[in-house]
């Protein structure tokens, strides 16, 4: 059954490299094992690029191992330089309690706490780096680190050749950091496996190495390919920014609409790699590939994926906006339903009175010109509550707004703003 576990998650596209796949085959017939995945906390929510670690944390957490959460308190101080063009700006600490605390609570939504022996824990790797001696680290673990070695890793090289943009001894030191978050998490907790993005493939081999070095034991690593959509953008990432978990900064309604616009190329791929729908009825769709399936493919990428980070209730009133948005049924809203709209719905604005559509426009950033406004309106590409506006000189007006508060605004057919009027 395990062999069939790894076999798996090749065939769902999740696996990039793994160090000896034989041995993790090994592990995975014997008994279960723990394993774990760095996080460092340098925002205030995790992003969509957080998703796939955590969902392949939680398939190796069904089939019986424990995982571990390791946030980076102590390495988001430093900041990793893998394939990054520049410097990072260091974070306060302050900043980083304040973010690991939120994203603790998000992660508690993907994995189960409370299940036994393979129930989930998060650790953080501030509470043993806090305490360590410079000249001990410096002795103890700089010791078995190459820098011959580190120059040479495709994760940096880049940045010692260039003059402008070089690498700082703080980001050059993290790979130290991280490997000793391994070596670490393997004496205290026995963990063999660590898992991570295919762009920490040199940090978690540097974590194993200094494992064998410490204690003589074999440890494992497994990494995840860094998504790109079909046409070579970056995944998770719209116009507006990153798409997040936290619905104060990216509404449930806005990453419903993320799935759901899922490009063709990409829909079965996403499935395969974000949901747990058997791999078998997601290759039976994909055979068929016919425009009615293509659809139903992606509301059931959509729905699984608001139900995993959302949780049903606000999936069922996702669901039920976006039906009634794309029918032109705006009335039939409640007063409760716009309510529940600016909690978990599309992006809302409040504004004051008697404002001119060109203005509203800016206001909602459809645009950023009054020049960009006027060409919008005349191309009939903006709607008022489901009906087309093409006068340039449009004022808003006490028939516009429902239940005496709201207007919903929309350019094209698929960008929403909701006006709160005050």
């Amino acid at each position: 059954m395990n062999i069939q576990f790894i076999d798996n998650l090749k065939n769902r596209g999740i696996i990039s490299q793994i160090t000896d796949e034989k041995f993790l085959q090994n592990l995975l017939l014997k008994k279960n094992f723990s394993l774990y995945c760095g996080f460092d906390p340098t925002a205030d929510s995790l992003h969509l690029g957080h998703l796939l670690p955590l969902m392949c944390l939680k398939r190796f957490q069904n089939i019986g191992c424990k995982p571990i959460i390791l946030l980076g308190g102590a390495t988001s101080l430093i900041g990793d330089p893998s394939f990054k063009e520049g410097e990072r700006i260091l974070n306060l600490h302050k900043d980083i309690e304040q973010w690991t605390e939120k994203i603790c609570s998000q992660i508690k939504k993907f994995l189960n706490f409370n299940c036994g022996e393979n129930s989930a824990i998060i650790i953080n790797n501030y509470h043993w780096f806090k305490n360590i001696n410079i000249l001990k680290f410096l002795r103890d673990i700089g010791k078995y680190f190459s820098v011959n070695q580190m120059i040479n890793k495709e994760s940096v090289k880049k940045r010692f050749f260039r003059k402008d943009k070089g690498i700082s001894f703080t980001e050059f030191s993290y790979s130290l950091l991280q490997a000793y978050d391994f070596t670490y998490v393997y004496k205290n907790y026995n963990v063999m496996l660590q898992i991570g993005g295919s762009d920490q493939w040199g940090n978690i081999t540097a974590g194993i190495d200094l494992t064998y070095r410490f204690y003589k034991k074999k440890v494992l690593g497994l990494t995840i390919p860094l998504l790109t959509k079909s046409d070579g953008k970056k995944f998770g990432k719209t116009e507006e920014g990153n798409i997040w978990i936290d619905k104060e900064k990216t509404t449930p309604y806005s990453f419903y609409q993320f799935w759901i616009n899922t490009s063709d190329t990409d829909v079965y791929k996403f499935m395969k790699l974000f949901t747990f729908i058997d791999i078998h009825k997601i290759q039976e769709m994909e055979k068929k590939n016919d425009v009615y399936t293509l659809k139903k493919a992606k509301e059931k990428l959509a729905n699984e994926m608001t139900r995993i980070v959302h949780g049903e209730k606000i999936l069922s009133f996702v669901r039920k906006i976006s039906k009634i948005l794309f029918t032109d049924s705006l009335y039939q809203l409640k007063e409760k339903d716009f309510e529940n709209l600016i909690k978990n719905g599309i992006p809302t604005i409040n504004l004051f009175n008697n404002l001119d559509l060109q203005q509203t426009l800016i206001h909602c950033q459809f645009i950023s010109s009054r020049t960009q406004a006027k060409n919008l309106i005349k191309s009939n590409a903006i709607s008022i509550n489901s009906k087309k506006i093409n006068n340039i000189n449009y004022i808003f007006n006490n028939h516009d707004k429902i239940f005496n508060r709201f207007t919903l605004l929309c350019r094209g057919k698929k960008k929403y703003c909701l006006i709160q009027w005050i």
